[in-house]
């Protein structure tokens, strides 16, 4: 017979709803989006699969209150506790996906562009370009910096290995 929690687990792909890493059962939990103290259901659209850690943390308080948490991590949310650490074993396009870890560009000017645009990216935390517009101009002026052509081809093809990698997603003229 098949639970509750593996139905949602399944649904999910096995990831934790929030952070999106994988989630072993046995450190999973339902969470109640609307809690049932404030009159949610169990049915699956209210209900999510995360580990028992958050699920304290988040307990029975709004929706709103459940929000600002996430909100508060800007980025990649990270679970409490250590349920859901665990590197994917495959990528997952989840477009809450962490990006993976990022060389630091070589200081003797033999850096690749991405190299660079990353390091970049990484060195400016959350204070990331959030336009594609602005994303394109930082770019060309960290590969202008390093004597490195920018043709708005290289820019565009610079902005769509981001996004394959994981580290940028575009949505309009929005960056995240």
């Amino acid at each position: 017979m098949t639970t509750h929690l593996d139905r949602l687990l399944f649904a999910q792909g096995g990831h934790c709803f929030f952070c999106r890493k994988p989630l072993p059962k046995a450190e999973a939990s339902v969470e109640h989006l609307l809690a049932s103290a404030n009159g949610g259901t169990n049915d699956d659209g209210n209900c999510v699969a995360c580990c028992k850690a958050l699920n304290h943390l988040l307990g029975s308080k709004s929706i709103k209150e459940k929000m600002q948490i996430v909100l508060n991590q800007r980025g990649n949310f990270q679970c409490p506790g250590n349920a859901c650490t665990q590197p994917a074993p495959t990528p997952s396009p989840s477009p809450v996906a962490t990006p993976p870890k990022v060389a630091p560009a070589s200081t003797n000017g033999n850096a690749s562009p991405i190299d660079l645009v990353q390091a970049d990216l990484k060195k400016r935390g959350a204070s990331r370009p959030r336009k594609v517009s602005t994303l394109a101009s930082t770019i060309k002026a960290l590969l202008k910096q390093h004597q490195k052509p920018n043709a708005d081809a290289e820019v565009a093809s610079l902005i769509a290995e981001l996004q394959k990698r994981g580290q940028a997603i575009v949505t309009d003229t929005k960056v995240s």
